[in-house]
């Protein structure tokens, strides 16, 4: 459940497996044997795990799923298209003179 839950987040962010296993301070093959289920993360990876993939431990572990809000409301991030997941992790990336730079762009492109 973890594994599967952790998959579908990292895929959501547009990272991969050794990158989230670089943020979390993981080996990638440990991070791959967590994500296929072969193994469980302890209490304190697990905290690691949910900030890094930003979701909830609810989620990780199943009992919820994960939801965006905006100004419609709840809405399920599976709704969005890959493209924005992208843009997301690419503007992640940028410094603050960069993401204005961007938002600038985003708002010409939209007159």
């Amino acid at each position: 459940m973890i594994g599967k839950a952790a998959r579908a987040a990292r895929e959501h962010l547009g990272l991969t497996q050794v990158e989230v296993a670089r943020l979390m301070d993981l080996s990638p093959i440990v991070y791959n044997r967590l994500e296929r289920g072969r193994m469980l993360p302890s209490v304190s990876t697990l905290f690691r795990l949910c900030e890094t993939l930003k979701v909830s431990p609810e989620v990780l572990l199943g009992f919820s799923r994960p939801t965006a809000k905006g100004k419609g409301g709840d809405k399920s991030f599976a709704d969005d298209p890959p493209s924005l997941h992208h843009l997301t992790v690419l503007a992640r990336k940028m410094d603050e003179p960069q993401r204005q730079a961007l938002i600038h762009m985003a708002k010409v492109l939209l007159r």
